[in-house]
């Protein structure tokens, strides 16, 4: 009897040791991104669940109930820097993103949770802003659920959920250009100035272009062999209306882009040359 016993026991320690080496993959894998925006970085982690034939929203998600926004554990957001959500300034650091699903809008919630995988773990009271989102109807069906990023400017991007034929986006702001203009203010009062990225970051954003191109004088006589520096001085003094001595600009940029042996910047003087005819 006690050798019966022991030859059970052993056998179900036996199993008991292979279904504990047992690995198979995730129902819904988990996802981590993280995206460069403005003068920081924002780190996204969900799991992606997938449709399987089953309707999703409105029965498998049900309409007007907290979601954790994906599946397994809390889909989160975490900011390096200061940004702007539904008006809102969001402080740096890490953040539950939950949502209310409703047929033709969404109620999107930033949260100070990030351990919510149920509706009863939900506090509202821990609520840091809340944005309604209308849902789009894609023309076409994903399996899969996914948040990414899109539409990437300086100082905003868009925040889109997408799972079978709906689309949820959450706009996210950053004050990039207050924060960069200090900086150039700083830095001009410093030995080492730096003529041609301030240059750039005003033509870019349509700010002053006489100051754009007193900078790009200074940066030409700093780096008299840059083709680069040259070009963008070229370009600078066309937007000015000054096309003969854009030209003259980019004539110099052009020799020396050939002499560097670097095509695509004689190819971009070419057209730009073209274009002051």
């Amino acid at each position: 009897m006690k050798k019966t016993i022991l030859a059970l026991f052993s056998l179900a320690m036996v199993f008991q040791t292979n279904a504990q080496s047992l690995k198979t993959p995730a129902p819904s894998t988990t996802q981590t991104v993280k995206q460069e925006f403005g003068l920081g970085a924002i780190d996204l982690s969900y799991s992606r669940p997938n449709t399987k034939g089953r309707a999703i929203f409105g029965d498998l998600v049900p309409y007007g109930a907290i979601w954790r926004t994906g599946a397994n554990s809390a889909t989160t957001l975490t900011f390096s820097d200061e940004v702007m959500i539904g008006g809102k300034k969001i402080a740096p650091g890490k953040y539950g993103l939950l949502s209310i699903p409703g047929a033709k809008e969404w109620t999107l919630i930033i949260t100070k949770q990030i351990d919510v995988t149920s509706p009863s773990a939900y506090k509202q009271e821990m609520d840091v802003v809340r944005v309604m989102a209308p849902a789009v109807a894609m023309p076409f069906a994903t399996e899969s659920f996914m948040i990414l990023f899109d539409n990437i400017k300086n100082n905003q991007i868009d925040l889109n959920i997408v799972w079978a034929k709906t689309m949820v986006t959450l706009p996210i702001k950053a004050d990039v250009d207050n924060k960069i203009m200090g900086q150039i203010d700083n830095l001009m009062n410093k030995d080492s100035k730096p003529y041609y990225n301030a240059a750039m970051y005003y033509m870019d954003n349509n700010k002053d272009l006489n100051q754009a191109s007193a900078w790009l004088d200074k940066a030409t006589a700093q780096t008299p062999n840059a083709y680069w520096v040259w070009y963008q001085k070229a370009r600078c003094l066309a937007q000015l209306g000054k096309k003969a001595d854009a030209m003259t600009a980019s004539t110099k940029s052009m020799e020396l882009a050939k002499a560097a042996k670097n095509p695509d910047y004689v190819t971009l003087n070419e057209k730009l040359q073209s274009s002051l005819k």
